[in-house]
């Protein structure tokens, strides 16, 4: 759970505004019982995936000490930054693109969670404002406004027309265009990858168009300036990954230190973001102290390996439960553990499939398989705790696998744990999806990867449309269905550069961590 709401500050607000209702910590107490001397056990050797210790251990969470947990007047300073930065959002004097930028910065320096509502209604203005009518893109020194907006409308759940960008599409097919502003060309290209399952235009011409012209800038080098320096960051950093499909948190952190050297940031901003960065990480160290205990009991019915696994998981279900019954008045006890029992039901398949040396097509390994990945038993748990109200019908849509935007983020964890995680097939894995694909149509290695990839921006384009569509179903809130694309952003940032978990120190993962969770922004120059 943890990683959910650590991606997104939003949700860390729900948390802390309703800190009447906090899961009891427990305290580790193993009484499991040993199978006596006298009793023969069947005992086979498991295959073992030979991971490393991991480096979070208990001892380290508890010795985590953050320098400014009890700077009381950081706190006050913030909120004081908050005031100016809220007059800022409602000053009138600022131009369409200014107040489009200023929402920019802030989602992207992780303090826009502060000002939701009046985000929403500037979006919800400059939407009205298009009416529908298309507004029709004719200008490329516009390019730059015209592509935030679009991408800022419908990151929000807004729709707007692709045919926005009409004009430019024809003169990228009829190679006239002559724009040479790498700062629009990368707005441009962050904005293609905000299209619906319905739209091509943003997919196959705007996109491959960006890409080059942006790939072009970064090839050809630069001339020293500091300037040039900064923008050739920028868009190698959005080569690597688009900023839609990147970890919101982890952002916000790189982003800050970018913006910092920006020649005109602006000093509030900053210093908000900087102190705003921290006290979300102190509330975080103290989560991750909490979660770091479990309260085990007996049992004997099962395998000793499998005692303390079960128990924790049985006493830790159980606990939520009741509170959930007695905070929000519904039992949801038997919603959580039909959850578990479909996810292990899953691995029972893919053990079944291993054992018998079955290689299932891509679809069948995949209707299997974004359920194994965890992500509905993740999201069910989310939506119990994190929601005000709990509906009964949406539980029964969650529990029986109805909801798309489940299934969009756990296709994308399940893809890109697939992509990231080969090597496990050397030690006796079940096939993964690009394995499927190459048996299923003969495909090479590289052709098959390619074409999980695929897969991976065809179900983004998915999960931009039930975006769109959740903005005005009475179903899901908002909160959940950020919680899920968060979710879908968190597993391309965990498997970017390999397996984020099993290795974690050749994938980037202790760095990552640490920077998020240990180590806090320098405040050293802020008043």
């Amino acid at each position: 759970m943890a990683s959910l709401y650590m991606t997104s500050a939003l949700i860390y607000q729900n948390v802390i505004t309703h800190n009447n209702f906090r899961l009891p910590s427990f305290i580790c107490r193993s009484m499991t019982k040993m199978t006596p001397d006298n009793v023969s056990v069947d005992v086979r050797r498991r295959r073992s995936g030979n991971y490393q210790p991991s480096p979070w251990d208990h001892s380290y969470l508890l010795s985590i000490n953050n320098k400014y947990a009890k700077d009381q007047e950081k706190v006050i300073a913030r909120d004081s930054l908050k005031e100016k930065v809220r007059k800022m959002l409602g000053a009138e004097t600022r131009s369409r693109l200014e107040q489009l930028e200023l929402i920019d910065d802030l989602q992207k320096l992780g303090i826009s969670y502060h000002f939701e509502v009046e985000i929403n209604n500037i979006l919800m203005e400059f939407h009205h404002q298009n009416g529908r009518s298309i507004r029709k893109y004719d200008k490329e020194e516009d390019l730059h406004a015209t592509s935030l907006e679009i991408r800022l409308l419908r990151q929000h759940g807004f729709h707007v027309s692709e045919d926005i960008f009409d004009v430019i599409i024809n003169k990228i097919e009829s190679e006239t265009f002559k724009g040479d502003d790498i700062n629009s060309i990368i707005s441009l290209y962050e904005a293609s990858y905000l299209p619906t399952k319905s739209d091509t235009k943003l997919r196959e011409v705007i996109r491959p168009f960006a890409t080059e012209q942006i790939r072009k800038f970064v090839d050809s080098g630069h001339d020293g300036e500091t300037c040039n320096l900064e923008v050739r960051e920028k868009a190698i950093h959005a080569l690597e990954m688009p900023y839609h499909w990147r970890m919101r948190r982890l952002e916000t952190r790189w982003y800050i230190a970018v913006y910092e050297k920006k020649h005109d940031m602006n000093i509030v901003l900053l210093e908000f973001a900087k102190i705003d960065f921290n006290i979300v990480q102190i509330a975080h160290q103290e989560d991750l102290k909490y979660v770091s205990s479990w309260d085990v009991n007996r049992l004997d019915e099962l395998p000793e390996y499998m005692r303390l696994c079960f128990l924790i998981l049985f006493n830790e279900i159980n606990s939520i439960g009741c509170d959930i019954l007695k905070y929000k008045n519904i039992d949801v006890i038997p919603f959580l553990k039909k959850s578990w029992a479909d996810l292990c039901n899953t691995y029972l398949v893919e053990a079944k499939w291993y054992k018998k040396g079955y290689k299932p097509s891509v679809e069948e390994y995949m209707q299997n398989a974004w359920i194994s990945i965890s992500a509905p038993t993740i999201l069910i748990h989310f939506y119990c705790i994190f929601s005000d109200q709990i509906s009964v019908q949406i539980l029964e849509s969650l529990s029986q696998h109805r909801q798309e935007i489940v299934r969009c983020a756990a296709t994308i964890l399940r893809l890109a744990n697939d992509l990231g995680t080969s090597p496990e097939l050397a030690r006796g894995d079940v096939l993964k999806s690009a394995q499927c694909y190459m048996h299923e149509t003969g495909a090479s290695e590289e052709e098959a990867h390619a074409h999980v990839q695929q897969m991976i921006c065809d179900t983004w384009d998915e999960i931009n449309s039930e975006t769109i569509t959740a903005r005005t179903s009475l179903l899901l809130s908002r909160g959940f269905v950020e919680a899920a694309v968060n979710l879908a952003r968190m597993s391309q940032c965990m498997y970017q550069y390999g397996d984020g978990h099993g290795c974690p120190d050749k994938a980037k993962t202790v760095e990552r961590v640490t920077s998020l969770l240990v180590n806090p922004v320098p405040l050293d120059g802020l008043n």
